[in-house]
């Protein structure tokens, strides 16, 4: 047995070039100064606490490093899998109770067990039957689901969570009136800051200066006080070693979610995986990722995390820092982990409307109307797919709308 294609880390840390370490070392710092605040920021977005994001950016990202095959990929909580968290979640355990933490806990190990099962099974092959323009048009429907789930955020408003988009959209306008005009105005901010530096100054951590800059602002211009919403106190507790309560019924309620949330994770990861490896001339295994994306789930359920999978933007930072080899995602995690020991005080006065603004920001990448336009030209025959998962997903929310494009693509 090639112990090696089991645990990828024996192929690369034996060989590992000196010369390497001062690019992985600034892409690991970069990449951890750009996950704290999504970390934070997703969770928000899940239903969890700002510190189980935090928990499930360290150990996952850990394990991936020594199971995953990409060099680039960086694992960690991400907008899509957040929102399905939470969409799984909200209808079977009130949301801020111990009960809905351990439900995100075992929800990932489920995600984990499936990654597994289908790894060495041999069956990474599956997700061809989800095409690459029916997975474009999904991914931009959950991305304006998600970036108008954090409208509440930035007007400073009470809307209770919805199933289906339209009656999120209902919900918000109903309730306009109530805007918090300091929240409004904070959130405005956040996000032309956001916008602003991608734009002029890309290399610049714009979530990280947004997220120093509100908790400046509500600090010295006494923010909570004119009713802005901020995160709180965040434990200090490195994540613990924990097994979720193993209720049969309610697995049996998760397992359909946690299909989803592999299906949708693996997609998103495997091909962000293989543009990098491509550009760097190296093989990325499928069925080797599953089992690597698996194991970070795994580890994500028994450390007080929720799910997890490969993310866009910060492999594509990791990649531009210059992350070469797993040993950047070691770097990140590391920073995480200090985070939490020594800096989460800091973070107490953090707005929601900021967290709001950095998923809004993130999620605008998800809406790809270049390859929109490549596939018109290339195969207008492919817009249909694109179209049905688009509209479905819109309508019927992101779990029918994801079994209705794996439809549109058979």
């Amino acid at each position: 047995m090639n112990v090696a294609k089991i645990l990828p880390i024996l192929s690369w840390a034996p060989r590992y070039d000196r010369t390497d370490l001062r690019s992985d070392l600034a892409a690991g710092l970069t990449v951890g100064a750009m996950l704290v605040p999504q970390a934070m920021a997703y969770a928000l977005l899940a239903g969890l606490p700002a510190e189980v994001g935090l928990y499930a950016a360290t150990i996952p990202v850990i394990i991936y490093a020594l199971f995953g095959t990409s060099r680039q990929l960086a694992v960690g909580p991400v907008a899509i899998v957040s929102l399905l968290t939470a969409s799984a979640l909200v209808p079977l355990v009130e949301e801020g109770t111990a009960a809905y933490l351990a439900t995100a806990a075992l929800l990932a190990l489920i995600v984990g067990v499936i990654h597994i099962v289908l790894g060495l099974g041999r069956l990474g092959f599956l997700v061809n039957f989800l095409s690459h323009s029916v997975l474009v048009g999904f991914t931009a429907a959950a991305a304006i689901i998600i970036g108008f789930s954090q409208a509440k955020h930035i007007f400073g408003i009470s809307i209770e969570r919805k199933e289906h988009f339209y009656e999120t959209v209902r919900e918000v306008v109903d309730n306009l009136s109530a805007t918090n005009s300091t929240t409004l105005v904070l959130g405005s901010v956040s996000l032309a800051s956001l916008f602003s530096l991608k734009r002029f100054a890309p290399k610049v951590p714009a979530a990280l200066v947004v997220v120093v800059g509100s908790i400046l602002a509500v600090q010295l211009f006494n923010l909570e006080d004119r009713g802005v919403k901020v995160v709180g106190d965040i434990p200090d507790k490195l994540p613990a070693f924990g097994l979720p309560d193993f209720d049969g019924s309610l697995m049996g309620t998760l397992l359909p979610t946690a299909f989803v949330i592999t299906i949708v994770g693996f997609m998103e990861s495997i091909a962000v995986a293989k543009v990098y490896a491509r550009r760097h001339r190296y093989e990325v295994v499928a069925n080797s990722e599953l089992i690597g994306l698996g194991a970070a789930n795994v580890a994500a359920g028994l450390f007080g995390g929720y799910p997890v999978t490969g993310g866009f933007s910060r492999t594509a930072v990791n990649d531009t820092a210059g992350a070469r080899t797993p040993f950047a995602s070691l770097i990140t995690a590391g920073i995480v982990l200090v985070t939490i020991a020594f800096l989460t005080p800091l973070f107490a006065s953090l707005p929601n409307a900021a967290l709001g603004a950095i998923i809004i920001m993130a999620v605008t990448g998800l809406i790809d109307t270049a390859e929109m336009r490549h596939i018109a030209q290339v195969k207008k025959s492919d817009l249909i797919g694109l179209s049905v998962a688009f509209f479905a997903t819109l309508i019927l929310g992101i779990e029918l709308g994801i079994l209705v494009a794996v439809v549109a693509s058979v």
